[in-house]
C-alpha cells in the first residue's frame, strides 16, 4: 500500500460549445489525494479523492470535489495505467485513463508525473474530453 499527494493541471477541454484552456480565463487545479493498494505486482486498487480550485476575476473558490476509484495496471519500466471511475460533486460523471511515470525513486518516497484523460457525462451538458498534466510524491 502507498499514498500520494499531487497537483493536477486540466489543459484543454473540448466539448459540444468548444475549446476551453486553462490559464487563459480563468485558473483551475486540483490536488489528487489517494491511496493505492497492490494485489499483485500487476495489478492493484485505488482510490482518489481530487478537491479542484478555479480562481478567475479576482476570486477564487473550490468548485469541485472529484472521487476516482480505479484499477491500477503495471506496465513495467515504472509505468502505470490507471482506469478510474469518476464521480464529481458537480453532478457530472464519467472514466479516467491516466498513464504515469515515476520519475525519481527515493529511499523513502517517489516522483511521478501523469497524463490523465478525464471524459464526463451528465448533468445537462455534452459529453467532453480533457487532456491534463499531474505531478506529485509517492510514499
Amino acid at each position: 500500500m502507498v499514498g500520494y499527494l499531487g497537483v493536477l493541471h486540466p489543459l484543454v477541454t473540448w466539448n459540444d460549445t468548444g475549446t476551453e484552456t486553462n490559464f487563459d480565463r480563468y485558473y483551475a487545479v486540483g490536488f489528487p489525494i489517494g491511496l493505492n493498494l497492490w494485489k499483485t505486482k500487476l495489478l492493484g486498487f485505488s482510490v482518489e479523492v481530487v478537491p479542484l480550485v478555479r480562481a478567475e476575476q479576482g476570486t477564487s473558490k473550490v468548485t469541485n470535489v472529484l472521487f476516482h476509484p480505479g484499477v491500477l495496471v503495471n506496465l513495467g519500466k515504472d509505468y502505470t495505467l490507471a482506469t478510474r471511475l469518476a464521480f464529481e460533486t458537480s453532478g457530472r460523471y464519467g472514466f479516467t485513463p491516466v498513464l504515469n511515470k515515476i520519475v525519481r525513486k527515493g529511499p523513502t518516497n517517489s516522483y511521478f508525473v501523469a497524463v490523465p484523460l478525464p471524459v464526463r457525462f451528465g448533468n445537462n451538458h455534452g459529453p467532453s474530453l480533457t487532456v491534463g498534466f499531474q505531478f506529485g510524491i509517492v510514499f
